[in-house]
């Protein structure tokens, strides 16, 4: 058994089901506790919009850890978090990378990077999450990790490893085969999208997604199409044939009666908001149909 459940699945080519909102997540010891108990692979928790709140974030992982095992038998349910920083620029990544150390260091699962525009602001994200210490990628398509010592030993309390062992295993996935890091970044704008085969290229990400709101804004859209429009279909189409090139996970919102179809089409990380979803698409690829 694997540290980070959803990480567990994707390596069996296996979907993974996610829950939690871009903002209003409640932070705290008591929620963590009951949110260890959730029907989801991994839980998303949305700091991009949402408050920045790091002794909440740590005491939400200490509430799950005292309530724990998941339902899955884990130590607790895999969580991400939505970092606030822009994607749009490698020096606006450099420079807030403070960020991912703090949320790494309460020790969190994994992080998203939103509004990416640049294959640069991937790579130095990438960095930014990794202890220099690990060497798969280093000088094929990134440099050293750039983390720093010291939040290790409450991170691995979290994780149930000794400092060591969480140092080695605090690296992105499938990168590292053996990393427990699951890093995400968002394809938001057309501008984006026109690199996005550069961007996905970067080594360490584990998935990737469209933002739809996002990029339909940029296409010149108040809300998302229903039915999407042309240009955003083809956005989608994108980001599949991307990811099937660089051996990333798509991601894709899913409904009980398309979760199949989504699956069919190549999506392994599916936001889906409810067990019935997750029920039905772990059953459909001979997963486990319940946990």
């Amino acid at each position: 058994m694997r540290i980070n459940r959803a990480i567990e699945r994707l390596a069996e080519d296996q979907p993974v089901f996610y829950t939690g909102a871009h903002s209003g997540h409640v932070l705290t010891r008591e929620q963590g506790g009951v949110d260890v108990g959730t029907w989801a692979d991994y839980v998303n928790v949305g700091m991009e919009h949402g408050a920045f709140d790091m002794a909440g974030l740590e005491a939400y992982l200490e509430g799950m850890v005292e309530a724990g095992p998941s339902p899955s038998g884990h130590r607790t349910p895999a969580v991400l978090v939505e970092a606030p920083v822009d994607g749009g620029s490698e020096e606006g990544v450099r420079h807030n990378a403070w960020q991912f150390r703090q949320i790494l260091a309460r020790g969190a699962h994994g992080v998203v990077l939103c509004q990416v525009e640049t294959e640069e602001a991937v790579r130095a994200f990438v960095e930014a999450c990794r202890y220099p210490i690990n060497r798969s990628g280093v000088g094929r398509g990134l440099g050293e990790g750039t983390r720093g010592v010291g939040s290790e030993s409450t991170a691995a309390a979290v994780w149930g490893v000794e400092r060591e062992d969480y140092i080695q295993k605090a690296d992105p996935w499938p990168l590292n085969p053996n990393g427990e890091l699951l890093l995400g970044v968002k394809i938001e704008t057309t501008q984006a999208l026109e690199r996005i085969d550069a961007i996905l290229a970067v080594p360490g990400i584990g998935f990737a997604e469209i933002g739809a709101g996002d990029m339909s804004m940029s296409m010149g859209h108040l809300r998302v199409p229903n039915p999407h429009t042309a240009e955003l279909a083809d956005a989608f189409e994108k980001l599949k044939s991307a990811c099937r090139a660089h051996g990333i996970r798509p991601l894709s919102s899913a409904t009980l009666e398309n979760v199949q179809e989504k699956i069919d089409e190549g999506y392994r990380v599916i936001a889906g908001g409810n067990s019935e979803i997750a029920a039905r698409g772990r059953a459909q690829t001979g997963g486990q149909g319940a946990l």
